[in-house]
């Protein structure tokens, strides 16, 4: 990473993210901190000499910090020697989207249009369901991940990943008449909705775990629930519900996977495909961003031990935006 000096000398004073902290004894027996800090460029080693956790504090992975100290050369690499350490507190103001891996589109932007979309629908059951999931948890919505690793697993990256899918079935609905466009919308919009139970956050806004629900539910049986809660709160009863539920509870595809059941109607298959699609399509462009041109990746377990291949032919000028 790139640190801009804070005066001679390599000296640096600013906030952090911390990606790691281990306690260790030094060979003459002081003990010190080993840390990785960084923010959305890259990271850097650092050390903190002569460690007290009184005087210093302690500090978890995902905790964001405000360091001072100097970059020196250890071993051909940058490490920052840390003076003076002390957790971000409210009042630091902190744009955490300069820390981590982040949407490039505002999480209220994102939800502006997902909202947008649910309020044009003709089915006043559809409207009045996801509306009411959406605004109920606005709060999360708008920097929550999609995920604690792997597919936008970045901040605001739930959001992105839902709004690509309703423009994925905006697309195919166009290609496909004969289907329900707005239950494939409801369902694009809702499949994901009880990720916002399924985290444990880091004051980044990146998932540092799962929650005691999520461990035991997951994020698929939640979300139905929550469907079916929503609609006994607007007095829906229709087979619209089901239908919803269906949607969610099947959207992985196969058991293996995660789904209570395969998809069983054309708007879950399709639900269950371009969600498969807009995650690996994520996957494998990080993955080869990420290696030079003409060059593979190393084997990758989530696209079944495949090496990926950059061919050089993407043009980032041409990339289709969001907004």
């Amino acid at each position: 990473m790139n640190f801009t000096p804070a005066g001679q000398g390599g000296l640096v004073d600013c906030f952090l993210l911390v990606k790691a902290s281990n306690k260790k004894t030094s060979s003459k027996g002081d003990e010190y901190l080993d840390m990785t800090l960084g923010d959305k460029t890259g990271e850097i080693n650092a050390k903190l000499w002569s460690y007290s956790a009184s005087v210093h504090g302690e500090y978890l992975p995902g905790d964001i910090v405000k360091v001072r100290g100097s970059v020196s050369q250890y071993n051909g690499s940058d490490q920052l020697r840390i003076e003076k350490i002390r957790h971000a507190v409210p009042a630091d103001q902190i744009d955490a989207s300069l820390l981590v891996g982040s949407a490039e589109y505002s999480g209220e932007e994102m939800f502006a249009e997902l909202v947008s979309v649910a309020d044009s629908f003709s089915d006043p059951d559809l409207k009045a369901i996801v509306t009411t999931l959406l605004c109920e948890h606005k709060e999360k919505l708008l920097f929550w991940p999609a995920a604690f690793k792997l597919h936008h697993a970045i901040r605001s990256g739930l959001l992105m990943h839902t709004l690509s899918i309703v423009r994925l079935a905006q697309k195919v609905a166009e290609i496909y008449p004969f289907i329900d466009k707005e239950l494939l919308l409801a369902g694009a919009m809702l499949h994901d909705i009880a990720k916002t139970t399924e985290y444990e956050m880091t004051p980044s806004g990146l998932a540092s775990g799962y929650t005691v629900r999520g461990n035991l539910l997951g994020h698929l049986a939640t979300g139905a629930m929550m469907i079916e809660k929503t609609a006994e709160k607007l007095g829906i009863t229709s087979d619209t519900v089901m239908l919803l539920e269906h949607m969610v509870l099947s959207h992985h595809g196969e058991p293996e996977f995660g789904s209570s059941v395969r998809p069983a109607f054309v708007e879950a298959e399709l639900l269950s495909t371009l969600d498969m699609l807009d995650a690996r399509m994520f996957e494998m462009r990080e993955a080869t961003e990420n290696v030079n041109s003409g060059e593979f990746t190393g084997k990758m377990w989530s696209m079944d031990n495949r090496k990926l291949y950059n061919h050089g032919r993407f043009d980032a000028e041409k990339e289709t935006k969001l907004f």
